[in-house]
């Protein structure tokens, strides 16, 4: 099976002189591909993964850029697709764009397959997403999408974002959670229905081989409890991507723990939003200014020696 020790490429002091390339693409296996968007490009360098089975090949989020030149995704997707069925060759091979959940910078080069072949593109909204998944019983049905020879496993986990979702892939043991649970900020919508949609996801996760979480932006730092600003284009110091299972136990209880309490709240590997949060806000982007500034310095400093 594959492997995540991946360096995913995290920004530049200067966007101007950034290198990397508009979207990062690593090939976990032949079958399964987890794409990050240039943070030069866009500050939240969404992840973006695309799971290919026998008969169809599904896109989990389409990134925070419409723009195809800027942000090439369906170039990319269509390139790592006519490779895989030069190597599997089928007639027909469907592409389904689905997202985590329907927040801009997971859905914004949606339009870029607007009128690709054999290519759907599900709305972002909760009517869409039962409708096209054939969930009667939101957001606690269990329900399964067949790519051909690979099963996926769709449940609703609404609080982040009304219409968010979580998916298991057997093939990897991956859970792809979306914002709900990632290496970052935890901002919730509906308090309520967060804490109801963890713990139905420790025992969704609980009753799956689960080998790993991942989640959709990574923006903590490796300082535990210690975030990038938000509009940070350079994170040098990022933890990996995946999270170990037993994360979503501990999303729950601190979510329990916070449940009465608005405003921010810190832990090692996430930070809970809990409710507007105005003030921290604010003093998120003095502190992205700050580092933007810092990180300006740096870029036209001229090295030693």
């Amino acid at each position: 099976m594959g492997n995540l020790d991946v360096r995913w490429q995290h920004g530049s002091p200067s966007s101007a002189r950034n290198t990397d390339p508009l979207i990062q693409v690593h090939a976990y296996d032949e079958h399964t591909f987890i794409l990050r968007q240039n943070k030069a490009v866009h500050y939240e360098a969404p992840f973006m993964f695309l799971l290919c089975g026998n008969e169809r090949a599904l896109l989990l989020d389409t990134g925070a850029t419409e723009d195809a030149e800027q942000f090439p995704l369906r170039a990319t997707v269509d390139r790592l697709l006519a490779d895989r069925l030069a190597a599997h060759p089928r007639d027909g091979y469907e592409l389904v764009v689905a997202h985590t959940h329907g927040h801009g910078d997971h859905h914004a080069g949606d339009g870029q397959f607007t009128g690709r072949p054999d290519t759907g593109v599900i709305p972002v909204d909760v009517d869409a997403v039962r409708g096209f998944f054939g969930i009667t019983d939101w957001p606690k049905q269990v329900v399964r999408y067949d790519l051909g020879g690979r099963v996926l496993d769709v449940v609703g986990i609404p609080g982040h974002q009304a219409a968010s979702i979580a998916i298991f892939d057997p093939w990897t043991g991956f859970l792809f959670t979306g914002d709900t649970v990632c290496r970052g900020r935890l901002y919730v919508k509906d308090f309520p229905a967060f804490v109801d949609s963890i713990r139905r996801l420790v025992d969704f996760a609980a009753a799956r081989d689960v080998t790993w979480v991942l989640g959709c932006h990574i923006e903590m730092t490796t300082k535990p409890g210690r975030d990038y600003p938000i509009g940070t284009t350079y994170q040098p110091a990022e933890p990996p991507l995946q999270l170990p299972a037993d994360c979503l136990t501990t999303v729950r209880d601190a979510a329990e723990s916070v449940a009465d309490r608005l405003g921010v709240h810190v832990f090692d590997d996430f930070i809970i939003y809990h409710g507007p949060c105005t003030g921290a806000v604010l003093r998120q982007a003095a502190r992205g200014l700050g580092n933007r500034l810092v990180n300006r310095v740096r870029a036209i400093r001229k090295p030693a020696g």
